[in-house]
């Protein structure tokens, strides 16, 4: 069947069953997608179960809801669903992992005479001690129900929490690769399905990057072998809508003593090249600080300024 047809297909369908996860790219001058909105929890809900529901994963819907228990948040609270995105830096193509913000972009190429779209979803990264690479690559291979070849520093890390490995995990529910698997050209890393989705947004993985069963089920028959893909850490964005500068902000994977408010300036600096804007540095500290990843708007166009909002 006809590659592009199955797109149109699948978006069809998509876009009919209202999932908050493919959004129409919005014209040149606006850089945020989607919208942040709240639901009343079930008295069965977890906020796991409700971010899988909103294409939204663990560190997203906790850093939105600080004050609610993740695990009980009560029959009737209100949960803040950070379904709103400024696009990541760079160009809008290809597949972009932002790990700071565990989450994924895809930006099929557009169709003739038809709108433009991006696609996100949340995913797993590397823990602190198998940290996911940074870095161009492509998409080299996509495996069906793929066989894991456990690499022997797994296997003894496995072993020393009592629980060995064979040399091959065929495919099944006990393979954590789960159905479907897009190798890298990075050897050894894989996105990849999992048999464990409740770590879909968590700092969880060996390295590859995970997804809902779901998600990559239906990114697999789009996405290409050859298909770009850049992996970057971003915990800072800026963007444009329309007159307003909005900013969004994640946690830092690293320590670092570098003040963030240098990065903000970076950005500021960056955002502000070709269209001055006045910042409001206060709000800008404030959104820094809580890291909760839902996009402000922290500042506006100024026009017809006569210098650029760099030299403020």
């Amino acid at each position: 069947m006809n590659k592009n047809y199955i797109f149109i297909l699948l978006l069809g369908l998509l876009m009919q069953a209202a999932h908050a996860d493919i959004f129409e790219l919005p014209p040149a001058g606006y850089d945020v997608v989607g919208a942040v909105s709240t639901i009343t929890a079930r008295h069965e809900d977890t906020l796991v179960d409700i971010a899988r529901r909103h294409g939204l994963g663990y560190e997203d819907i906790v850093r939105a809801n600080p004050n609610l228990n993740p695990w009980l948040p009560g029959e009737g609270a209100e949960v803040i669903l950070p379904t709103q995105f400024v696009l990541p830096p760079g160009p809008r193509e290809g597949v972009v992992l932002n790990l700071a913000e565990y989450r994924l972009y895809y930006f099929p190429e557009p169709q003739k005479g038809e709108p433009a779209y991006v696609m996100t979803y949340p995913i797993s990264i590397g823990r602190m001690d198998w940290e996911t690479p940074l870095g161009m690559t492509q998409v080299t291979a996509k495996v069906v129900d793929p066989a894991w070849y456990p690499p022997q520093s797994v296997r003894d890390e496995h072993a020393a929490d009592g629980d060995p490995l064979p040399r091959i995990v065929p495919a099944g529910p006990q393979n954590p690769l789960g159905r479907f698997a897009l190798a890298l050209g990075m050897p050894g890393y894989l996105i990849h399905s999992t048999n464990r989705p409740a770590g879909v947004g968590m700092r969880v993985s060996h390295g590859c990057i995970r997804m809902f069963p779901e998600d990559i089920e239906f990114l697999f028959d789009l996405v290409g072998v050859k298909t770009q893909v850049r992996i970057i850490n971003e915990p800072l964005k800026f963007g444009w809508s329309g007159d307003e500068l909005v900013m969004e902000a994640h946690p830092r994977l690293e320590a670092s003593d570098r003040d963030p408010l240098t990065s903000v300036t970076e950005l500021y600096i960056g955002a502000t090249g070709e269209r001055a804007g006045k910042l409001d540095w206060h709000l800008a500290e404030e959104i820094v600080g809580r890291a909760d990843g839902i996009p402000i708007s922290v500042g506006r166009g100024i026009k017809n300024a006569a210098t650029s909002a760099a030299s403020e």
